[in-house]
């Protein structure tokens, strides 16, 4: 038979149904709040530690080298003029100077500042034989390596000496090639006015610029150095060093 439901009835049901509802959601409530999602495991504490930081490099800028050190006299107060500028280069050992002073590289390294390969005696590599060249560059290297734990990849022939024998030999010792585009001929001593004329005169972003803290009187080169600084900060250069 029919059942019919009177308007009475219909709304007892509907609120029993409304009750039956509020009970289960309340049911999933309650178990939701007895039962939290287990929270994500943060990271270790030693992986926010291994961030590198690093000082973007200056897109206006020259490279300071140096070569022929390091000498006990002029090697420290050409570092003390660049830290007073805030200024790195790249410095450009000989071999048996490093032998001498093996104190200056390591404060060179340790400053912030590149040491690279200049030959064991300064030696011309377009005059030697195969076995003289690997001598002059690797005896250096070794030298250097035990100041400041790592190889130079950077190799500066002496006097500029390059033809496509020492190209063909450095390139099988791993090493590239260096020379410079801005020459201070600070090692003729022509006057300290003349040095700082020479470098600002010919300066541009990107030029490799050729000084001296070793092989001979090098006075001049350090009065001319904190004026040259002084006027390529105000340029807006800024300092790069050499790693190849």
């Amino acid at each position: 038979m029919d059942v019919r439901l009177t308007r009475t009835g219909n709304r007892v049901i509907g609120l029993g149904m409304m009750m039956l509802a509020s009970a289960l959601i309340g049911t999933v409530v309650v178990a939701s709040a007895k039962s939290p999602a287990k929270p994500a495991m943060p990271p270790p504490a030693a992986a926010a530690s291994v961030t590198p930081t690093t000082t973007p490099l200056p897109t206006k800028y020259v490279v300071l080298t140096f070569d022929d050190g390091p000498d006990a006299e002029y090697t420290p107060k050409v570092l003390d003029i660049l830290a007073q500028y805030g200024a790195k280069a790249t410095f450009f050992e000989v071999g048996q100077n490093v032998r001498k002073h093996p104190e200056l590289t390591k404060r060179i390294h340790e400053s912030g500042h590149s040491v690279q390969n200049h030959t064991w005696t300064h030696a011309d590599l377009r005059t030697l034989s195969a076995a003289a060249f690997r001598q002059q560059v690797t005896s250096t290297d070794t030298a250097i390596r035990a100041q400041i734990g790592s190889t130079p990849a950077c190799l500066r022939p002496p006097y500029g000496g390059v033809n496509a024998t020492v190209r063909q030999r450095a390139k099988a010792l791993g090493k590239d090639l260096v020379v410079w585009t801005v020459d201070s001929r600070d090692w003729t001593k022509p006057g300290t006015t003349a040095i700082v004329q020479r470098v600002l005169k010919n300066v541009h972003s990107g030029s490799v610029i050729l000084m001296h803290d070793g092989g001979g009187n090098r006075a001049q080169t350090v009065a001319a150095l904190p004026t040259i600084l002084k006027s390529l900060k105000a340029q807006g250069y800024g300092f790069r060093t050499l790693t190849c």
